[in-house]
């Protein structure tokens, strides 16, 4: 089974940054949050990150990655002895200057010498690309179905997600009305409503996405697996996506009419999987990210 064990600024994070790595979605993974990390109300201050361990699940495609596996270990044993027969006719030559016995054979060795090497490296420069960009459907918006306050578990991750944030958000001073609902895989998504003043998102989402943090934990600790957990208030979500959207775009005219790179601001990584998305189908420009958490961002680079 395949593994990789991602470390961020929240769980949520180092999950979407080994989603990404891996190039599959939360569903072709088994989740295990390895350390929750330590940081302040409303995200202000962290002393640790986070740290969790994906298991990509057994299905019809592992074969095949474990084909091309064995397939680029297959072509680096070639190109090993490659390196070391050249040395050895090197030295005999200048020693055996009248013999033709290997003059003749270096014409044979050596055209299926170089065969594996360009295989090997159109496979690495394949799978750095998949890496690297993300598949549109990272991006589709699951459905959403809405659970009547009537019905909801309390025990539920969902049931759950709504008293902690009642309660939160009463501390917090602010008067709302949350209304909670599940995609096909579980997923918890909150909504609230009411006179938030911009409170409940903070700059840039950052309140947001801290409030978003503490309900993860709480709706996670003790339990199996992993359930994600998105807050929105006054459709700040998808106004943020417009908006880096938007902003993609321009940076990339940028790149064009300029002929240099472009890079952006430090984002999460769901917003910068936002910005590789949108530019993936310019053909004039290329995106990647760059730098360590918290501070890691997205380079557009225009393709010459």
């Amino acid at each position: 089974m395949k593994q990789y064990e991602a470390s961020a600024r929240t769980v949520e994070e180092a999950i979407e940054q080994g989603l990404q790595e891996l190039g599959v979605s939360i569903g072709d993974v088994d989740v295990r949050v390895v350390e929750e990390g330590s940081k302040g109300l409303f995200g202000l201050f962290g002393s640790r990150p986070a740290r969790v361990c994906l298991t990509v699940k057994a299905s019809e495609e592992d074969p095949l990655g474990n084909l091309l596996e064995e397939e680029t270990v297959k072509a680096e044993k070639p190109a090993k002895k490659a390196e070391k027969k050249p040395e050895n006719k090197s030295e005999n030559k200048p020693e055996k200057k009248a013999e033709k016995k290997p003059a003749e054979k270096k014409p044979e060795k050596k055209p299926a010498e170089k065969k594996p090497e360009p295989e090997k490296k159109a496979e690495k420069a394949e799978a750095a690309e998949e890496a690297e960009k993300p598949e549109p459907r990272t991006l589709e918006k699951p459905e959403v179905t809405m659970i009547p306050a009537d019905q909801l578990d309390p025990e539920s991750p969902a049931g759950v997600a709504k008293e902690f944030l009642g309660e939160l958000t009463k501390l917090m001073g602010v008067d709302v009305t949350i209304d909670m609902g599940t995609d096909a895989e579980g997923n918890v998504y909150g909504y609230m409503n009411g006179d938030t003043l911009g409170i409940l998102i903070g700059r840039r989402g950052e309140t947001l996405d801290a409030l978003q943090y503490l309900t993860s934990l709480k709706v996670n600790r003790g339990r199996e697996g992993y359930t994600r957990v998105t807050l929105d208030t006054e459709n700040y979500r998808a106004k943020r996506e417009d908006t880096l959207i938007r902003l993609a775009n321009r940076m990339a005219n940028r790149a064009l009419r300029t002929g240099r790179k472009v890079s952006l601001e430090p984002m999460n990584p769901y917003e910068r999987r936002i910005i590789h998305f949108a530019l993936q189908q310019n053909e004039g420009v290329t995106t990647h990210s760059e730098g360590d958490e918290p501070n890691r961002h997205v380079v557009i680079t225009h393709k010459k």
